[in-house]
């Protein structure tokens, strides 16, 4: 087995408690299923765990040239980072602390034979932006030659039940 790939991210200001919950799960689990969970996780500490995961792929495809279907998570570890304390005034001259709690990450990724893709990301390719202009132009130009549309329809003919059980009585 390879060397295993590792990113870091440290001072991530969450507490460490909420970030084991969303990362507790991912352990294990491959690559593109990890990213298909963060995506559509809805805590905060879910957005920060995708950047890391993202950045530990890039590592492995460019500096290690690991193949990116083929990696999975193999552990992923949450320590405490320092707490910033602040104080809060509070009545008769006393004080309550905050702490504001800090996260250090690590991620390690590493590549097993076993993992078959479950499914695959589909990429939109990107719209370019003379292209956009030019199609708009020809809209406009398509647009103008159609009839113009009379702003006096007749209004399509009432059925029964609208006619007899109105709101308001007339």
């Amino acid at each position: 087995m390879d060397r295993p790939v590792i990113a870091k991210l440290k001072y991530l200001r969450i507490a460490p408690r909420k970030v084991r919950l969303a990362a507790s799960s991912l352990k294990n689990l491959p690559v593109q299923e990890a990213e298909a969970y963060l995506r559509l996780s809805p805590t905060r500490a879910a957005v920060p765990i995708l950047k890391l995961l993202h950045s530990a792929i890039s590592n492995a495809e460019k500096n290690f040239k690991l193949p990116t279907d083929k990696l999975f998570i193999k552990e992923i570890q949450v320590d405490q980072g320092p707490k910033s304390k602040r104080w809060i005034p509070r009545a008769r001259g006393s004080s309550n602390t905050i702490e504001r709690k800090t996260s250090h990450l690590t991620l390690t990724l590493a590549v097993s034979d076993k993992i078959t893709p479950r499914f695959t990301f589909m990429v939109k390719p990107k719209k370019q932006k003379g292209a956009s202009k030019k199609k708009k132009e020809k809209a406009k130009t398509e647009g103008k030659e159609k009839e113009p549309i009379s702003k006096f329809q007749p209004k399509p003919a009432k059925g029964f039940f609208k006619k007899f059980f109105r709101r308001k009585v007339i």
